[in-house]
């Protein structure tokens, strides 16, 4: 028997790849301010809607506590509790894997096994692999994404071509997205470390002219990439490959040849994800956390219940509700309080979450009549946890005045005397 290879690349700065990805994820994900004055006082202003929560502690005491333990739509905010359930559950050194198998007639297999942050230059590393471990020639390839249960419906995913609706698979590569360039002559890739593959073709020809970015629709769609990609990486290292495909499970009789540890650690997935609001990622994690390991196919339900299950017995919350890990549903709810109980817990890794304004260490949340703002600003010398959620339409530049006005308040006390208002 072959003995399987193992393989953990070392770390390394964000890569081309995950820069076009994730700068496209942002672009089409986060609105942009819309040029509106600064709010006079956005302090106050918060605190006088009726459907906004406010709470800000300073050194573990409430001193701005509006509307606290009101359920409310947390929108991407809910992306903090799936980071801390994942480091909880694997830890911030935990590296996810990918396994490879080749059966009796020659066809190199992929098990997926729900790693959701395997780009372009991943797959560069599997084929530099399978060359060097004397892999001349495979039949055809064929893709496992049995681990994740057939007809998963993720709440609020909307059916856009969006990156940010991208569909959920045990097996991805760049986030079931592709990044196209359409022009009179045709399409290409828009990446040069991904080369241009007959679905992504197929993909380019109903777009308008220009760059775009959009994702893979279904399932079917994302393993059939997959596996095309994969089969471009290898002819590119040497490797020959047949034009066959297959879907399915791996064959009984196939034997394991490689296993592939992503190249990054569970860390530095919850940072990017937080810091670019990957939606693939986050429902990937949360879904994972339904694996007992007993290779039932993971389901929605089972997710549900595993997050629940960590939540009341790390925290004991009442009236929470979470239907899935990124914030796409308008059926998750959490209160301004339990995010800033989350948040203590989650200081620990604090670093995780990008500055995004001065003295601001914060994750927003945003859907269509939702803005929030939840995680750490700096007063006194330390990081002071802080939950705004405000489910009603309001400018988008608000809940960053409120965070600066937070950051540059002298007595946040005199807004709310003894702390409740």
């Amino acid at each position: 028997m072959t003995r399987p290879l193992l393989l953990r690349p070392p770390r390394f700065a964000l890569c081309a790849c995950q820069r076009s990805v994730l700068a496209a994820w942002l672009v089409a994900a986060t609105p942009l301010a819309q040029g509106a004055a600064p709010t006079a006082d956005p302090l106050r202003q918060v605190l006088a809607l009726p459907e906004a929560s406010l709470v800000v502690e300073e050194r573990g005491r409430a001193v701005i506590s509006r509307a606290a333990d009101r359920p409310m739509i947390p929108a991407s905010t809910l992306k903090l509790v799936t980071a801390l359930a994942a480091i909880d559950r694997w830890g911030l050194g935990h590296r996810f894997h990918t396994d490879f198998y080749r059966d009796r007639q020659g066809w190199l297999w992929v098990k997926g096994l729900g790693d959701p942050y395997i780009v372009s230059e991943d797959l560069d590393r599997v084929a530099a692999a399978l060359a060097a471990a004397r892999i001349g020639e495979v039949r055809g390839i064929g893709t496992d994404d049995t681990l994740y249960a057939p007809g998963l419906d993720i709440p609020g995913r909307s059916a856009t071509d969006n990156p940010y609706d991208a569909p959920l698979s045990a097996l991805a590569v760049n986030f079931n997205t592709v990044h196209l360039q359409r022009t009179r002559d045709g399409v290409r890739s828009a990446e040069p470390q991904t080369p241009l593959t007959p679905l992504a073709r197929e993909l380019g020809q109903g777009l308008r002219p220009g760059t775009h970015r959009v994702n893979l629709v279904d399932r079917r769609s994302a393993t059939r990439y997959f596996a095309e990609l994969l089969a471009a990486k290898l002819r590119a290292a040497g490797i020959a490959v047949g034009d066959g495909q297959r879907e399915g499970r791996v064959p009984a009789e196939a034997e394991r040849i490689y296993r592939y540890e992503s190249s990054r650690n569970l860390g530095a997935v919850v940072a990017s994800m937080l810091e670019y609001s990957n939606n693939f990622v986050a429902n990937g994690l949360f879904l994972r956390l339904a694996d007992t390991g007993d290779g039932a196919p993971l389901t929605l339900e089972a997710a549900q219940r595993a997050m629940a299950a960590w939540i009341d017995r790390t925290f004991g919350w009442k009236g929470y509700r979470v239907e899935e890990g990124a914030g796409l549903s308008r059926g998750n709810r959490i209160s301004a309080r339990q995010l800033v109980d989350l948040l203590h817990r989650f200081a620990t890794y604090r670093d995780l979450i990008t500055e995004q304004q001065p003295s601001v260490r914060a994750k927003t949340g945003t859907l269509t009549g939702v803005s929030c703002y939840a995680g750490y600003v700096a007063r006194n010398g330390r990081w002071e946890p802080f939950s705004l959620l405000i489910n009603r339409s309001v400018p988008y530049g608000l809940r960053l005045e409120v965070a600066e006005a937070l950051v540059r308040a002298k007595d946040l006390g005199r807004l709310c005397p003894g702390g409740n208002c």
